[in-house]
């Protein structure tokens, strides 16, 4: 009888793309994930790319009727989610997508309007997941940035989430692992039309 193979524990990219991004064009006509970025990618495609090149795989929280985005996502490859309540606040697009992924053994929370995060940073928050680390988040010159990590122990923690504020409470109430990297990309978020470039 053969030995059972071990499976391999997975670490699932979450990326949260259903707000509304009114900031960048209060009109609400431009989707600030769909701007190009100077190297001819989307926002939200490059971030979503830096997550795929680093995790085991990605889910992508879209807001409900928002066929451009979900078109977009699709055709080049990425599994989408629409959130029916991702009006009500951050941490519902984060519950719905760890619902999603509940198998995984970590999750990653990137946000879509962040395209310039380095995927050798996301992978440095999976080594120290894996390392141990219950929750890490990247740290640069002392600051921390985005994204974050979570160990499958916090499951149950991030399934009871509300509100607008995504996990922090979570990041605040509990042992954080600080990974240093030497990347600007975790403070950079896409606002307005001037942050499109570095």
């Amino acid at each position: 009888m053969m030995p059972a193979r071990e499976e391999k524990p997975v670490y699932a990219g979450i990326l949260l793309a259903a707000g509304k991004g009114k900031r960048f064009d209060p009109t609400g006509r431009q989707n600030k994930l769909l701007q190009l970025l100077p190297g001819g990618d989307t926002v939200v495609a490059a971030a979503a790319r830096n997550l795929e090149d680093a995790t085991d795989t990605v889910l992508v929280v879209i807001p409900p009727e928002n066929p451009q985005l979900a078109a977009h996502l699709r055709s080049l490859g990425f599994q989408t989610s629409e959130c029916s309540d991702a009006a009500s606040g951050m941490a519902a697009s984060l519950v719905h997508a760890v619902r999603q992924a509940r198998h995984a053994q970590g999750w990653i929370i990137a946000l879509g309007d962040m395209p310039f995060v380095r995927p050798a940073t996301i992978q440095s928050l999976i080594t120290a997941l894996r390392e141990g680390a219950d929750i890490a988040v990247p740290v640069r010159n002392g600051a921390r940035g985005n994204p974050v990590a979570f160990s499958q122990k916090h499951a149950a923690a991030l399934l009871e989430l509300t509100g607008d504020t995504g996990a922090r409470s979570l990041v605040r109430a509990h042992p954080v692992q600080e990974v240093p990297v030497d990347d600007q990309g975790i403070f950079h978020d896409v606002d307005t039309p001037s942050d499109l470039c570095r």
